[in-house]
């Protein structure tokens, strides 16, 4: 499929995984990327999850949460068995993952950060993520979104 391919749908398509790709008309003026995602695909926003890149002990992670949910740090940092995290750079993100902010998906990074998905994923049968750019999201099971990131499952918001 023509403009399908992003290094995220490459590693889809490659683990034979079942998946749906969802696009839209990414308007930069919204304010929430994941919100946007959920008005223009007429979904629940508890299915859309967004891809968060924060510093665990000084080390790059990545926390996955529903968009309308916020990321609660300190349970980021214990569920990658950490003491302190912050937010990481913006630029630190995007050229640690490949992707630009606001497109980052969980999936085909170019460096393999550890990763923790919120356990209301667990909650559907399908979630939402960025499939690696903007205005492109990725519908799967987050079982195989748990398999194919080596993910922790924790509380995280």
């Amino acid at each position: 499929m023509a403009g399908r391919g992003t290094p995220a749908t490459a590693l889809l398509d490659k683990q034979k995984v079942a998946h749906k790709l969802h696009s839209y008309d990414h308007d930069p003026r919204h304010e929430s990327y994941g919100l946007e995602a959920a008005e223009a695909l007429g979904i629940s926003p508890d299915r859309v999850f967004k891809t968060l890149v924060a510093e665990v002990d000084g080390r790059l992670a990545v926390g996955v949460v529903p968009v309308t949910g916020q990321l609660d740090l300190k349970a980021l940092a214990a569920a990658l068995g950490g003491k302190k995290a912050r937010m990481a750079d913006v630029t630190a993100a995007e050229r640690a993952t490949g992707y630009v902010a606001g497109g980052i998906s969980p999936l085909g990074q170019k460096k393999r950060l550890p990763l923790a998905l919120d356990a209301s994923a667990e909650d559907h049968g399908t979630i939402y993520c960025s499939a690696g750019r903007r205005g492109l999201e990725v519908e799967l099971n987050p079982a195989d979104l748990v398999r194919l990131t080596n993910a922790v499952v924790a509380r995280l918001t």
